[in-house]
């Protein structure tokens, strides 16, 4: 009996096909733009997490400035932070809570003889043995470490390697400052910004850019983490140095971008108000069209039941076939959103920024069933309680 109905009320919506049609496509896009911002939602705080656990420590210290700002350009691989002595980092390393310290410099320059163009290259001084106790995980798909704590030997990271097509054993050169160095490793892809960095000692870095007995940062592992309250208060009396926790620095990401998801969720929920107005608006013209149909129906032995089910069913039909829609548009444009993503955003982690789950998608479209079965009500109602004597009434006007 339900197949009937069901066949019924897909005949009635053939039978009105641009209206159907825009009607679901009303209700496609806008469960589309739900589906694309909750994963987005899901995916940008798995590719955050990832890219600060795989940063190897729990705290940074940077100099004084802004802790957002000097944080999203340590994730990034960025430049442009002020510099801090190694005195510094000496005082910090004997500390009683420090359990394992490495300190970092970052320089940039700007190449014309990149792939595609002008563009940035970032090189990161390291330490390789503090270096590699934080990141242990890190390995080589070509090549290995340095052979000295001076030597003009670099490593690159994976994608940088592909970009510029570079093997162990080439000389790469650093524009404006005349100075080649050798590959000696290629690192394995990390999935973070690190795969576009180039690594050089830090020391061969302080001399060809004349920052001796500088840095521009530290990544500081701690024995217990539940002791940072502790470990910042002893810090503060530095005062040229600021303590960033990275799990704040995670908050405080997702907060910017919060504030903005939050304003785009409710444009996306205001569109699925219209979208659900909209069904209603057709199947209420609809209802209108029949009335002699509906009459004729009922006069013929219809229940107030069975017209009520069939408008019921051609809304939720209108609603699914629409939320369907939507969810393949999700799944196909995820990609394209997630680049669009990456142009706008101050920082953008590595990985999927827009990550659609088996979960999400099955409560989006049960979703978008409820949504059909409420927005039929007043149509179905409206057409059930219509009685036999109006169609004869419509008939003879």
């Amino acid at each position: 009996m339900m197949l009937k109905f069901l066949f019924l009320a897909y005949k009635n919506l053939k039978r009105r096909r641009i209206r159907t049609i825009l009607t679901i496509l009303a209700v496609a896009t806008s469960m589309a733009a739900l589906v694309s911002l909750l994963g987005f939602n899901i995916g940008y705080q798995r590719a955050l997490a990832n890219d600060v656990e795989k940063m190897g420590y729990q705290v940074l210290v940077t100099a004084k400035g802004c802790p957002y700002e000097a944080a999203t350009m340590m994730l990034q691989g960025g430049g442009g932070l002020r510099y801090i002595g190694e005195d510094v980092f000496t005082r910090i390393a004997q500390n009683p809570h420090v359990d394992k310290i490495t300190p970092q410099l970052i320089e940039v320059v700007t190449d014309p003889d990149l792939p595609g163009g002008v563009g940035l290259r970032y090189f990161l001084g390291i330490e390789k043995t503090s270096f590699s106790e934080l990141r242990p995980w890190i390995k080589f798909k070509a090549g290995g470490w340095f052979d000295g704590e001076n030597s003009d030997e670099a490593i690159i990271g994976y994608e940088a390697a592909e970009l510029e097509q570079r093997l162990v054993g080439d000389k790469i050169f650093i524009p404006g400052i005349n100075k080649i160095l050798k590959v000696v490793g290629i690192f394995e892809r990390m999935g973070t910004q690190d795969d576009g960095i180039t690594f050089l000692p830090i020391k061969t870095l302080q001399r060809i850019f004349r920052r001796e007995g500088k840095i521009t940062g530290m990544g500081i592992r701690l024995k217990n983490l539940d002791q940072y309250p502790e470990f910042e208060e002893e810090l503060f009396r530095v005062p040229e140095i600021q303590v960033i926790s990275m799990a704040q620095v995670k908050g405080t990401i997702l907060n910017l971008i919060g504030r903005a998801r939050i304003m785009v969720m409710s444009v996306a929920v205001i569109a699925i108000f219209i979208a659900v107005i909209g069904v209603m608006n057709a199947v209420l013209m609809s209802v209108f069209e029949r009335t002699r149909e509906i009459g004729v129906m009922k006069a013929i032995g219809a229940s107030r039941f069975h017209i009520f089910k069939l408008i019921w069913l051609e809304t939720i039909l209108y609603c699914t076939v629409g939320g369907a829609g939507g969810i393949t548009i999700a799944i196909l444009g995820g990609n394209f959103v997630g680049r669009l993503a990456r142009t706008v955003l101050p920082y953008s982690p590595r990985g999927d920024l827009v990550l659609i789950t088996p979960g999400l998608l099955l409560t989006c479209f049960f979703g978008t069933i409820a949504m059909g079965i409420l927005a039929g009500i007043y149509p179905a109602l409206r057409a059930s309680g219509q009685r036999p004597i109006d169609a004869i009434n419509s008939m003879v006007g």
